[in-house]
C-alpha cells in the first residue's frame, strides 16, 4: 500500500474509533471541551506513532530472531505503557492546567487499546519501519480529527435544549454512533478510486 493510502485509510476508512470502536473512552471521557480534545489527540498521536515504529524494531530485531513471538503482547504494552510514562512527565512539566483538565485520561492512553492495536496491526499487515511509523501516525490523527469532531458536536450540544434523560454521557455516545454512520461512506473503493490503490 503507498503512503498516501496508508494516511487515508487511518485517518478515514479504518479510524479506529468510528469504524473499529477502539479507544472509546477517551473519546467519550475528554470530549468535552476542544482544548482537552486537542491535547488528548497529540498526546495519542505521539504516543501511537512511536509506539508502532518501536514495537516494529522490537518485533523484527528481539521477538522473531530469539523466536518468542509468543511474547508479543506484553512486549508491546511494556513499550506503551513506557512511552506513556514519558508523555505524562512532559505534560506534567510543559503544562500544568492541561495535564490537570486531563486527569486520569492521561495515564490511561496506556490502557488505550487503539494503542496497542495499530502496534498489532502494522506486524500483522508486515509494515515495515516507514509504513508502521505512518500508521500510527495516521491512526493517532484519525483519533484526534474524530475527538475535535465529537468535542464540536458536544459544545454544541451544551447550547441545545437535550432532553434531561439524554444528557450527557447518552447523547455523546448517541452521537459518536451518527458519526460513525458518516464515516461509513469512506471505505475501500473509495480510497481505490481516489488514490487508484
Amino acid at each position: 500500500m503507498t503512503y498516501i493510502g496508508i494516511i487515508f485509510t487511518y485517518v478515514f476508512v479504518s479510524n479506529l474509533v468510528l469504524t473499529q470502536f477502539l479507544g472509546l473512552c477517551p473519546f467519550i471521557g475528554v470530549s468535552n471541551k476542544t482544548e482537552n480534545a486537542v491535547g488528548m489527540g497529540f498526546a495519542v498521536m505521539f504516543v501511537m506513532s512511536t509506539a508502532s515504529l518501536i514495537t516494529w524494531a522490537f518485533q523484527h530485531f528481539v521477538l522473531i530472531p530469539l523466536n518468542v513471538v509468543f511474547l508479543q503482547t506484553v512486549t508491546f504494552i511494556l513499550v506503551i505503557a513506557s512511552i506513556v510514562q514519558l508523555v505524562e512527565m512532559v505534560v506534567r512539566k510543559t503544562s500544568p492546567p492541561l495535564y490537570k483538565a486531563l486527569g486520569i485520561y492521561l495515564p490511561l492512553i496506556t490502557t488505550n487499546c487503539g494503542v496497542l492495536g495499530i502496534a498489532l496491526i502494522s506486524v500483522n499487515e508486515d509494515y515495515n519501519a516507514v509504513e508502521s511509523f505512518l500508521a500510527g501516525l495516521s491512526a493517532g490523527l484519525g483519533f484526534l480529527v474524530a475527538l475535535l469532531f465529537m468535542s464540536a458536536i458536544r459544545e454544541r450540544l451544551e447550547l441545545e435544549r437535550v432532553p434531561k434523560y439524554l444528557r450527557g454521557t447518552p447523547i455523546a455516545f448517541i452521537s459518536g454512533g451518527l458519526m460513525a454512520l458518516a464515516f461509513m461512506a469512506f471505505d475501500k473503493a473509495l480510497l481505490a478510486n481516489i488514490i487508484g490503490a
